[in-house]
């Protein structure tokens, strides 16, 4: 697979320090990281602390709240981290069961940022399962689901996939719900094996029962992902779930 990894910093956010996760990841074999939106305020340290391991970065994840209150802060920060793609993950918990009308105006607003940050360089994409799944009925003029996972070709947003959102889904299914996303999040879906099943369903990139290898790593290059990213939102050895996941979409 010719397609590029990387992986999410916010899995390792265990680990006591950034210098600690970085040498993880490294030794692990990866060579590109996805930041999240608190690196974005130390961008040159961080840049620092990338370059003296040899890592670059991918993308990374930057909160709304963020991206309303210091906008040219957050490009500013891409621009010195090398970086091109910027997803807004989710909106705050108390807000995901809003009424249609915040919906439409969060697309609306998202939107208008998007230009802006094409304007810059930056490509601003929406991600995760909350932006699809709340209890609005559609975002402007589409189901929120549908422009989630679309893929804009003319259009403003960037859509990624977190496989691993779609909770009871199964391989062909989720390979069948990959519509033609920008880039597609490599997540081992959360039907864990029994040694994993500690960690609130969660398994290493190519642990679980999800088929990655037949199904959906092929999906996702077919579908234009640029990078695989890998995640677990609470692995319970941050080290074994680098290196599993390495080896494992490595080998595909």
């Amino acid at each position: 697979m010719k397609t590029p990894l990387s992986i999410q910093l916010y899995s390792l956010r265990t680990l006591p320090t950034l210098q600690n996760i970085l040498d993880t990841v490294k030794s692990a074999g990866y060579r590109h990281v996805e930041l999240i939106g608190s690196h974005l305020d130390n961008a040159a340290s961080v840049k620092q602390a990338l370059d003296e391991r040899g890592l670059s970065v991918s993308s990374a994840h930057v909160g709304i709240a963020a991206l309303r209150e210091r906008f040219d802060v957050v490009m500013q920060a891409c621009k010195t981290l090398g970086f091109t793609q910027l997803f807004m993950p989710s909106v705050p918990p108390e807000e995901r069961q809003s009424p249609e009308p915040y919906w439409t105006f969060l697309g609306r607003e998202l939107g208008q940022m998007a230009w802006r940050a094409r304007d810059k360089g930056i490509e601003l994409g929406i991600s995760q399962p909350q932006l699809g799944t709340a209890r609005a009925s559609r975002w402007p003029d589409r189901p929120a689901m549908h422009v989630r996972g679309r893929r804009k070709r003319t259009a403003e947003m960037a859509g990624r996939r977190s496989v691993a959102g779609a909770r009871r889904s199964r391989s062909r299914a989720m390979a069948g719900a990959l519509p033609g996303p920008d880039r597609v999040g490599a997540c081992q879906g959360p039907r864990a094996t029994r040694h994993q099943s500690d960690e609130d369903g969660w398994a290493d990139v190519g642990l679980g029962v999800l088929d990655w290898r037949n199904t959906l790593a092929p999906a996702s290059v077919a579908h234009g992902a640029q990078w695989l990213v890998a995640e677990h939102d609470m692995p319970s050895d941050p080290a074994r779930f680098a290196r599993n996941s390495f080896a494992f979409l490595n080998s595909l």
